[in-house]
């Protein structure tokens, strides 16, 4: 059972537990979750729900961010792309979002260089893929959401170097 203050995930969002009420409904005791990403709202879940869990331990988002270089990324052409990018971003495993991420982030650097306007499909499937991954990281790694931004995509560029 987790405590008042704790984070968690609930679905893909990172939650704070704000309260815990005993017996609240059916005799079940349910958290009070409030989403990082929009404090206004507040979620009654039982706490035997399966869709809530831990955040990663420190170390296990280091480990994700210093493998970032042996993701491999999408090789689907663009016809077919969107298609594994709801794909990956319905299954949501850390590795998932992360290729997600990294194939986005390079098609549109590639356009970058050749001098072309990056692609909208790729920026909206990036930016859902980073909220998912990236509340979560800067939570555990106590940075902002913009630092852990800066942090994964430094990895990214890092593994290039060194490819």
């Amino acid at each position: 059972m987790y405590n008042v203050g704790d984070y968690v995930i609930y679905l893909k969002d990172v939650c704070l537990v704000e309260t815990i009420k005993e017996k609240y409904m059916n005799d079940t005791d349910y958290y009070i979750l409030v989403p990082i990403n929009d404090k206004s709202l507040k979620l009654s879940i039982p706490v035997n729900n399966p869709s809530i869990r831990s955040l990663l331990s420190k170390e296990e988002v280091e480990r994700m961010i210093d493998d970032i270089s042996n993701i491999e990324v999408i090789t689907d052409n663009d016809r077919m792309i969107e298609g594994e990018y709801k794909r990956l971003l319905a299954e949501g495993s850390h590795e998932d979002l992360l290729k997600v991420i990294k194939t986005t982030y390079l098609r549109n650097k590639t356009r970058l260089d050749n001098k072309k306007k990056i692609s909208d499909k790729d920026k909206n499937y990036m930016e859902m893929a980073e909220k998912y991954l990236l509340g979560e990281f800067s939570i555990v790694l106590d940075m902002s959401y913009d630092e852990a931004e800066e942090y994964v995509i430094s990895k990214v560029q890092e593994g290039l170097e060194h490819a």
